[in-house]
């Protein structure tokens, strides 16, 4: 269903799920206030809603008819918001609990990409109890250096390091966990970044155009993705086009086996070496800011900002009634 041919009145009266608790909850609000902007502006009756000042039940008392998740991180991307919502049958937008919760564990999304065998970067995953000095000192004999150190259950570059010798694990171990106390370690892969959307549910799920990402001296991290104009993203992406269709198809492959729904988008880094693609994660609830690239790359195809908002609005849904769509 395209946006033209929504009505958006029909679609009710809608919440904008933004802000929340999680590390990202300063990004959540700018991509939220930016849906509530463009919701309004289709007609759709939108509000804010900031879950961390607000009872979900709420929404439920107050007649909301569906809603738009903004939230970015834990307790907004990672399936505990999807459950809630589930309960209080009040259909919202992406992927359900399960495909919430593990896309939000990067640990768990790797576990999914190797079984379906799809690329994704080498990688270690240390719980609380087994990150001694001693372990923490021989992971570059497992990974190599340079080598990326990482909070499992995070968004947004949040807690990232790459490491560049063996001098800088500890500290950069100590980083990690101050947002999770488990550990993901990651060979690191030389060569470009890129991202790639992808819009709808099952074997309707389409990719959008792959975004590069070119990132002053390749360090797109959090102030650099959300907050400077010195990172540029070419899309068209330049990349050649079977490059640029087997990232395609290696997304919506991993979009299909991590059961998301809606939207999401993948992250990847392209080996210099080989030119082969890795995948770094999905992401199952993108930024809508103006810094976000799931806007970008659907506007390289005619879909403006606001019509992917009302579009997402009006595929919103509950597990239940997903399977049984799926199941017809």
């Amino acid at each position: 269903m395209s946006a033209a041919t929504i009505d958006t009145k029909a679609l009710g009266k809608t919440a904008v799920l933004m802000g929340g608790t999680s590390a990202e909850r300063e990004v959540s609000l700018m991509s939220g206030s930016g849906v509530l902007h463009a919701l309004k502006s289709q007609g759709v009756d939108a509000y804010a809603f900031d879950p961390s000042t607000r009872d979900l039940a709420d929404l439920k008392r107050e007649g909301f008819a569906r809603v738009f998740i903004a939230l970015h991180g834990r307790h907004g991307e990672d399936g505990c918001v999807q459950g809630a919502l589930e309960l209080l049958g009040v259909p919202y937008t992406g992927s359900g609990v399960l495909s919430s919760a593990l896309c939000m564990d990067k640990t768990m999304s790797k576990r999914i990409f190797v079984a379906e065998g799809l690329p994704t970067p080498r990688w270690l995953w240390l719980g609380a109890t087994e990150q001694s000095r001693e372990r923490i000192r021989t992971i570059p004999d497992d990974l190599g250096l340079p080598l990326i150190v990482k909070p499992p259950r995070e968004g947004s570059s949040i807690g990232i390091t790459k490491v560049a010798g063996y001098s800088e694990m500890a500290a950069a171990v100590t980083l990690a966990t101050q947002y999770d106390p488990d550990l993901l370690c990651e060979e690191f892969i030389e060569g470009e970044e890129v991202t790639c959307p992808v819009i709808g549910t099952g074997d309707g799920a389409t990719a959008l155009p792959v975004i590069r990402i070119v990132a002053p001296e390749g360090n797109y991290d959090y102030q650099h993705k959300y907050f400077t104009d010195d990172t540029r993203y070419l899309c068209p992406s330049g990349l050649p086009e079977d490059e640029e269709r087997e990232i395609q198809r290696i997304v919506v492959a991993a979009y299909r086996a991590l059961g998301c729904r809606g939207w999401g988008r993948a992250d990847l880094m392209i080996r210099a070496a080989d030119r082969k693609p890795f995948l770094l994660e999905m992401n199952t609830s993108p930024g809508m800011t103006g810094h976000s690239l799931v806007p970008k790359s659907a506007q390289a195809v005619g879909i403006s900002y606001e019509q992917l908002c009302v579009q997402l609005l009006a595929a919103a849904t509950l597990d239940s009634e997903a399977q049984q769509v799926q199941g017809s």
